[in-house]
């Protein structure tokens, strides 16, 4: 089984039953296949290959083919792991459900808009999909129990590697690992005052029925993400993406009331709460943000260059100083290096230009001058970076490349495990599948299956 099939196989599936990406679905059903006492529906198979293709992902040749596959083996899987008494908390699928349903309403907007794109409600949603998450995590937890002690030694890696067909090695290109420290300057008092009151003005005109809060939201919120849908979001008071603040500002409101000024690390808001159910809410918000000036910038770099000159004597290293002075939010949670493709190594053509003009002078080793830049979000900030390290171009190597030649060695030898396992348990259940899809490939497998099947309908 290539592993392609086994990463699709609980990515995907379990999105076909949510429908909450408004898939239309098909009327008239049938049964393409049956495992134990579990059924593939022909419309299970289109819907997951078309919320597939709104995802983005890769489709494989003859996806029909491979999606009945994938279904036939989460099936077994899940049969198998209920055999083996493994357990899934209510509470995994029930945190997975409400994931899911989240990402849609910030796809949407909002909770009506989802429900009307779906045509149900948020609990028909959750409902139609607690069953198909329920067995993708222990299709997964059982995939996770065959492979677990699998391991890999060098003399396997080497194996796998001189498999590769030296014409068909890939070549890479000069890849960076580069570490930053980023500052963000505060705007003067003066500046975040001026904001402040003007929305206070801006409360005070709502409150006056001079002007609707969408129509302010439209003039003058900075938020891009919300302003064409007049700053409306679902919001849940456990969602970690939310920062705290508004969070807390937004869930003291009751319905229709507006919030005083509430500061967030994204700015400042005016929050009116929507609608309300428990720890689920509709809000909508303007914000703005107090102008960083070029005063506040030369301060930050001037602060940033003291960081520098520490790093530079060796009186302290990089990841210490970034830990201790960088603002950089997702540097708490993954460290203070650029992430790309390959971790964290990156190619040229990940970073953005001014990343890369900032680079331009620096050797392995050094730390650039600082530097003034502009976040996806708008926000100005300064940074130096740390050219850890740099690749050459090269063809593919086990001197170079040993980390990600080896990773992929598992994981082919997992795959074997786990399709190992498989042909010595499909005789154990019983498969049927449709004879509109015995053509397939793949599917042959488990005709022994289904052979098992005819057997057991004749007695």
């Amino acid at each position: 089984m290539k592993r392609s099939i086994f990463l699709l196989a609980f990515s995907v599936l379990a999105a076909a039953g949510a429908s909450a990406q408004g898939v239309k679905k098909v009327v008239a059903d049938r049964i393409l296949g049956v495992v134990g006492d579990r059924i593939i529906l022909e419309s299970d198979v289109k819907n997951t290959i078309a919320d597939a293709q709104r995802q983005g992902q890769q489709i494989p040749p003859n996806p029909e083919c491979a999606i009945m596959e994938q279904a036939l083996v989460s099936k077994v899987l899940m049969l198998q792991a209920e055999r083996d008494s493994l357990k899934i908390d209510d509470s995994e699928v029930e945190a997975e459900l409400d994931q899911r349903v989240r990402y849609f309403i910030r796809m949407y907007g909002t909770q009506e808009e989802l429900e009307r794109v779906a045509n149900k409600t948020i609990y028909q949603i959750k409902d139609d999909a607690r069953e198909s998450v329920r067995e993708s995590k222990l299709a997964q937890q059982m995939q996770r129990k065959i492979v677990e002690s699998v391991r890999i030694t060098p003399t396997e890696v080497g194996a796998y590697f001189n498999r590769i067909p030296k014409d068909s090695l890939p070549f890479f290109e000069s890849e960076l690992e580069i570490g930053q420290i980023i500052l963000y300057p505060k705007a003067s008092r003066d500046l975040e005052q001026y904001v402040i009151s003007e929305m206070n003005n801006y409360k005070r005109q709502i409150e006056g029925k001079q002007v609707t809060f969408e129509e302010l939201v439209k003039r003058y919120s900075e938020d891009p993400g919300s302003k064409e849908r007049g700053g409306q979001y679902q919001v849940n008071r456990t969602d970690k993406i939310w920062d705290p603040a508004f969070l807390q500002g937004a869930f003291r409101l009751k319905e229709g009331e507006i919030s005083t000024v509430i500061r967030s690390k994204s700015g400042f808001h005016l929050i009116q709460m929507m609608q309300r159910n428990g720890d689920e809410a509709v809000v909508r918000h303007i914000l703005r943000k107090a102008p960083v000036t070029d005063a506040e910038l030369k301060s930050g770099l001037s602060r940033l260059d003291s960081v520098r000159a520490k790093i530079v004597a060796g009186n302290m290293d990089f990841n210490t100083a970034a830990g201790k002075y960088s603002e950089d939010e997702a540097a708490k949670f993954s460290g203070p290096y650029i992430t790309g493709r390959n971790g964290s190594y990156v190619a040229i053509d990940e970073l953005d230009k001014e990343v890369v003009t900032q680079l331009g002078p620096l050797k392995v080793g050094d730390i650039s001058q600082p530097a003034a830049f502009t976040n996806e979000r708008g926000d100005k900030g300064v940074r130096i970076l740390y050219l850890r390290n740099r690749t050459e171009p090269h063809r593919m190597n086990l001197r170079d490349d040993y980390n990600r030649i080896s990773t992929a060695a598992l994981e082919e030898k997992k795959m074997q495990v786990l399709e190992k396992w498989l042909a010595a348990h499909i005789t154990d259940y019983y498969i049927m599948i449709e004879k509109d899809v015995e053509h397939c490939a793949q599917l042959k497998k488990w005709s022994a299956g289904s052979n098992v099947a005819d057997a057991q309908k004749t007695f």
